[in-house]
């Protein structure tokens, strides 16, 4: 017999699935999903969810603690046999897990043990994993620690930031999560128990992450610069004499990483040209002909492809130079000060 289901949600991440789910055979009984959010204008931010979910004529709640004695009176009136969950952004206590009858089972975007916690997709990226994907697992009260029941894999694309990883994998999901149910009624599945020898954690990320040390690698800036995006937003302060420094979003970069054989020496006596020093340190331009800008980083040059200054569009970097000359020896650096 098809399930009763109480979908547990909030983000983009979870609607393919929550309307996938709607469509099949199983009766969805509502939607959990986080309070409305306001801007500082006070305009609501949008829900997609909530939005998908009032179309449909389902409950909807919004506890603002889903652990509440309140919130589990309002959960049992749903009746619901099971709980899927997906980028909900509560923990839930034991209380909730164990309510429903036939488990409480989540979709989590990386393929476990590793990456634990709130961002997954973002820390696959930044960690330069070439394949990620999505785990099914049964809930239980220890982070992201339950039996595993299902999962999907995909590569990480060399260009693909963890937004568009996220939209990717959620759509990618929505066969594994309708299987999974059907499994799960006809009592075809086995769980694996995570290696906690190889666990990692993936915490909630904060909006200093995406400051840009430039000590790192090539390839390490550039995998900060996708895992950073949308937010928050990978940046720095473009520091060129005589002018304020400008805070810019670095939306692309090229990580070739240690120099070629003919720009070997070239970064090096433009410097020297304009600058006291040989040995340019991490953060500095050594090369800005109009068209690129190479900066100085931890195992070479890492040229910067797409910028955007603060209050303005994303631009190429040579429609960036063309307005916003950028000498050698200028530097980007990760505060202000």
């Amino acid at each position: 017999m098809p399930f009763r289901i109480a979908f547990l949600g909030t983000g983009e991440f979870a609607l393919p699935s929550f309307r996938a789910i709607a469509n099949s055979p199983h009766t969805l009984v509502g939607l959990v999903t986080q309070p409305d959010r306001t801007d500082a204008r006070g305009r609501v931010h949008p829900n997609v969810m909530k939005e998908f979910a009032l179309e449909r004529g389902l409950p909807v709640l919004q506890p603002t603690n889903i652990n509440s004695e309140e919130s589990l009176a309002q959960l049992r009136v749903l009746d619901a046999e099971l709980f899927m969950v997906a980028a909900y952004g509560q923990i839930l206590s034991a209380d909730v897990i164990n309510l429903p009858p036939r488990g409480s089972y989540n979709l989590h975007g990386s393929l476990l043990p590793k990456y634990r916690g709130a961002a997954p997709i973002q820390y696959a990226v930044w960690k330069g994993e070439r394949e990620t994907g999505v785990t099914i697992f049964k809930i239980e009260p220890k982070l992201d620690a339950g039996l595993m029941l299902a999962t999907m894999k995909t590569p990480i694309g060399p260009k693909e930031t963890a937004g568009e990883l996220e939209i990717r994998m959620a759509e990618l999901v929505v066969p594994t999560t309708l299987q999974f149910l059907d499994d799960l009624e006809r009592g075809q599945l086995s769980g694996t128990l995570q290696d906690k020898s190889l666990v990692t954690k993936a915490p909630k990320l904060k909006k200093e992450f995406g400051a840009i040390d430039w000590s790192q690698t090539a390839a390490q800036i550039d995998c900060q610069v996708r895992a950073m995006q949308p937010w928050p937003q990978p940046y720095g302060f473009l520091k060129v004499e005589g002018k304020p420094p400008l805070r810019v979003l670095i939306l692309s970069v090229n990580s070739e990483g240690r120099e070629t054989r003919d720009e070997s020496r070239e970064p090096e006596a433009e410097i020297a040209s304009q600058s006291s020093t040989l040995n340019p340190q991490p953060g500095t331009v050594v090369r800005s002909d109009g068209k690129s800008l190479a900066i100085r980083c931890g195992d070479g040059l890492c040229r910067i492809e797409t910028i955007q200054p603060v209050g303005k569009r994303p631009m190429a970097i040579a429609d960036f130079l063309r307005g916003n000359p950028v000498p050698v020896g200028s530097r980007i650096d990760m505060t202000e000060q």
